[in-house]
């Protein structure tokens, strides 16, 4: 008995030892929770905080929508740079700047430029689309701008009447008399031309269809060479085909015309040049080519060789817009030097009741006879001969 019962003491003590126990753990258990409750709270708090935090550091942060207002000026300081005004040599930077009024002064600074540039420009383009050489005081205007830009040239102006351009035969008879003429003395050109006018009935009968209806054992027979009569009836399909018209070479630029000119077999730069001067009157054409011409650029200028084609256009350029005019007195001037020269222009494209009066009229010995440039080159052994 006493054994049964210390084994139920113990039971029981076991019994309540066991409640004890748990009953000590429990709030164990219960701290550790509310620890690991306070410690997500702080975390959660320290995140919260930082999450204000950044919030207040954006919202305090400046906005940045334009640019500082330091850095405006570098705007107009970069324009006056690339732009200085001589005036003021230094730069002074602005307190305030102002951009757009910066830009508007600088703006009309540049367009004062332009101005200037464009109205330059208005004074320059008509002189290089200068009228023709025919048109009344065209021929004036030309000796007064030719005297003030070249002053050697002034004392031929001074030394030789004034040229005149008065022909006004067709494109397409200029064009045929040129050929006909082609390294021929004077006389014998003349004589062909005459008995050529012959055929066709008379000058206003020299038309393309006119042309193209002489045979060439008919030319032979007026003396025009094979290559010659060739050369005529090229020229005549060219014109019947469409491809030139007189009307078209009237309205044609310098370039243009002699692009379409050298086209036809037998016309060269030469020729195309001196049809320009003396048919077309052009105001701007200059022979590069020509011997005359080229010899009185080297005795004007005292140089010591003649001048090549492709030095021409630099040694001549300050009689632009007038150059066919310096190069009349090109001719005069070497004409005056005592070269020989025939008596009566072939490309000025006077009428041939003009070539006979003029044949007829005796000259006096004692007067200087002015010879019509474009004829002395025949004599002068030009360099480029028509068909060339």
């Amino acid at each position: 008995m006493g054994e049964q019962t210390q084994g139920q003491g113990q039971t029981q003590t076991r019994t309540q030892s066991q409640p004890q126990s748990n009953h000590d753990s429990a709030p164990t258990s219960i701290a550790t929770a509310n620890s690991t409750t306070t410690t997500t709270a702080t975390v959660a708090a320290a995140t919260i905080a930082q999450a204000t935090l950044t919030e207040s550091e954006l919202s305090n942060a400046p906005s940045q929508t334009y640019a500082p207002p330091s850095k405006i000026p570098l705007r107009p300081r970069k324009i006056r740079k690339l732009s200085p005004d001589p005036s003021n040599s230094q730069i002074v930077p602005m307190d305030n700047p102002k951009p757009v009024s910066t830009t508007t002064s600088s703006a009309k600074t540049t367009g004062g430029r332009n101005n200037k540039n464009a109205q330059q420009r208005t004074q320059v383009v008509p002189r290089i689309v200068a009228r023709s050489l025919s048109c009344e005081g065209e021929v004036e205007i030309a000796l007064r701008y030719l005297r003030n830009a070249d002053p050697l040239l002034a004392q031929l102006i001074d030394m030789h009447p004034p040229p005149t351009f008065d022909n006004f035969h067709t494109p397409f008879l200029a064009l045929t008399r040129s050929i006909l003429y082609q390294q021929l003395a004077y006389k014998a050109g003349t004589s062909i031309y005459t008995r050529f006018i012959a055929l066709c009935g008379s000058e206003a009968g020299v038309l393309p269809e006119t042309v193209l209806a002489l045979t060439p054992q008919q030319l032979r027979q007026i003396g025009v060479s094979g290559r010659k009569a060739g050369y005529l009836h090229d020229l005549a399909r060219k014109y019947q085909n469409g491809i030139l018209s007189d009307s078209a070479i009237v309205n044609m630029d310098d370039k243009s015309l002699f692009t379409m000119l050298t086209m036809v077999n037998g016309i060269g730069s030469w020729s195309v040049h001196m049809f320009m001067i003396f048919s077309l009157h052009r105001p701007d054409v200059l022979p590069i080519n020509d011997l005359g011409v080229r010899k009185g650029v080297q005795l004007l200028y005292n140089l010591e060789e003649l001048p090549r084609p492709s030095q021409m256009d630099q040694l001549c350029d300050k009689w632009r817009p007038y150059r066919s005019v310096a190069s009349w007195y090109m001719w005069r001037f070497v004409e005056s030097k005592g070269t020989p020269s025939s008596a009566v222009a072939v490309a000025t494209g006077a009428s041939l009741q003009q070539h006979q009066q003029e044949q007829q009229q005796p000259q006096h010995p004692s007067q200087p006879q002015l010879l019509d440039p474009i004829n002395s080159m025949f004599n002068l052994g030009a360099a480029c001969a028509w068909g060339q």
